[in-house]
């Protein structure tokens, strides 16, 4: 990029920021004409698009720059959630395995020491970023950390609560099974799942979530909660047919 495109490209990435996304779209088509090679470009064009609404330029966008860079992990995993809004959910999973690939491939740089601390500094503007209700970045900046760290539940926990709180419910279950399939005892992991599943109307494998965990904890106030609501639910509604 020359200065005046990189100045362009500032500008976007501010104009989005504030929430001036028609003024962020103009900014990245006009750097896709005139610097189409680089990847970031259609990265950040990809977002803009997706604040926009326009999920099918976004979709284009972010295949364009996961062609120029097939290891772009922030582009495999924006372009994941733009499939799971489509209802595209196969595609979503596939894209979200190949960025834990990715990931994978490169967490080997630094010293255990040194990526646990810079996780938890990304992880903690993770959590700022929820605060005030920034969710999309809240969920990059834990994905950012996690891939540092894949090993902090903690954090994969709180990236799925985001992801659920961004209407994305079939990633959020499966961070929330990835946790649970290398443990199984969390019980954390088991009623972020439970409720999530319940949250998209998945009622059956909700309770199956709740059941198990009365299992293995007796005193789980929130199962036994949620289970009682859904039982009274039933009473009342074979109470209204039958009248």
């Amino acid at each position: 990029m020359n200065e005046m495109q990189r100045l362009n490209f500032t500008l976007g990435q501010e104009r989005l920021s504030r929430g001036e996304t028609d003024a962020a779209v103009k900014s990245f088509c006009e750097l896709t004409k005139s610097c189409p090679q680089f990847a970031d470009v259609h990265y950040w064009a990809g977002l803009a698009f997706e604040k926009q609404g326009n999920l099918f330029a976004a979709t284009r966008s972010l295949e364009t720059a996961i062609e120029l860079n097939p290891a772009y992990v922030e582009a495999l995993m924006a372009l994941a959630c733009v499939y799971e809004q489509q209802g595209n959910f196969e595609k979503a999973s596939v894209l979200a395995n190949r960025a834990q690939s990715a990931t994978n491939a490169t967490t080997g740089g630094l010293d255990r020491t040194t990526r646990g601390k810079l996780a938890n500094l990304q992880a903690q503007l993770g959590d700022a970023y929820r605060e005030v209700g920034e969710l999309r970045e809240a969920a990059d900046a834990y994905r950012k950390a996690l891939y540092r760290c894949p090993e902090f539940h903690d954090i994969r926990i709180r990236l799925a609560a985001t992801l659920r709180d961004l209407g994305l419910p079939n990633q959020a279950i499966q961070e929330l099974q990835r946790i649970l399939h290398q443990q199984p005892d969390s019980q954390t992991a088991a009623k972020q799942l439970a409720l999530t599943y319940y949250s998209i109307g998945k009622v059956e494998q909700a309770v199956t979530e709740w059941e198990n965990l009365l299992t293995k904890n007796p005193e789980c106030r929130e199962a036994k909660m949620y289970l009682d609501m859904i039982a009274k639910l039933d009473v009342d509604q074979r109470i209204s047919v039958a009248s």
